[in-house]
């Protein structure tokens, strides 16, 4: 066996253990978000301008809110246009338009946010890294905090047919008497099965207080299988979730689809 064979076969065995500790990593569930995805290499070139449509609902799952003012996430369906664009070949920003349909036809508004991305020089093959920031404002019905900041660290490795990804995210109140920053890992394994098809798990899982993590028996699990896809050349993302505790919603749908306009 040569050296990128062990290299090769090392990194699916950690991407296996990275997926064994994101099914025992979870979080106490406000129900599904504005935007589920991994955050993979993936950015706008420098000049160019793409729409993501993210797209997700509940079919199955809380009913009861967890704060005064809380929209419980079941038979709930939300809309997040994400406008990008390409400053740099390693920048990328983006703004979020933040919608949702409740279970009685209401629509409503729910904020927006802004985020700048960073995605470090890389080959085609191997290893990437980035980061991103993200500040928003969230209406009260789909967060007890209005103002809020998100630090992404991105990892990850293409190697033959594999896509690995790891997201540690960093949640914090811009209101310091509104709380603490929060944890949580996201986890992605993709394996392409045709040149523009992917079939892969992704793993949501909030840890909780960043100074006192959750106990085991307090998380709940959140488990998608995914296809990624290109469809009349249109990008498409469309997965079903299935919350694996009592605290989860029980069963998701998400579907993010990616336009690009120069």
């Amino acid at each position: 066996m040569n050296s990128k064979q062990i290299s090769f076969n090392k990194a699916i065995k950690n991407g296996a253990a990275w997926a064994l500790l994101a099914g025992l990593l979870s979080f106490n569930a406000y129900g599904a978000s504005e935007e589920i995805q991994v955050y993979l290499d993936d950015k706008e070139e420098a000049g160019q301008v793409s729409v993501d449509w993210h797209n997700n609902y509940v079919f199955s799952g809380r009913s009861t809110p967890q704060y005064r003012g809380e929209q419980a996430p079941a038979r709930v369906y939300r809309l997040t246009p994400e406008l990008n664009i390409g400053l740099t070949d390693t920048l990328e920003l983006g703004f979020y338009l933040l919608s949702s349909l409740d279970r009685q036809g209401n629509l409503a508004g729910d904020g927006g946010k802004v985020r700048l991305k960073y995605i470090a020089p890389h080959a085609e093959e191997g290893l990437f890294w980035g980061l991103n920031l993200e500040v928003g404002e969230q209406a009260k019905r789909v967060s007890p905090n209005p103002w809020n900041a998100q630090l992404k660290g991105i990892w990850g490795l293409h190697e033959g047919r594999w896509t690995l990804g790891t997201n540690l995210n960093i949640d914090t109140p811009l209101d310091p008497h509104s709380g603490s920053p929060t944890v949580d890992v996201d986890f992605k394994i993709n394996y392409r099965v045709a040149e523009k098809t992917e079939f892969g798990l992704e793993s949501y899982n909030e840890l909780g207080a960043l100074h006192h993590l959750d106990s085991i028996n307090k998380n709940s699990k959140t488990l998608f299988t995914v296809v990624d896809t290109e469809v009349a050349g249109l990008d498409l993302s469309v997965g079903l979730g299935k919350g694996l505790t009592p605290d989860s919603d029980k069963w998701l749908v998400k579907l993010i689809l990616g336009t690009k306009f120069w």
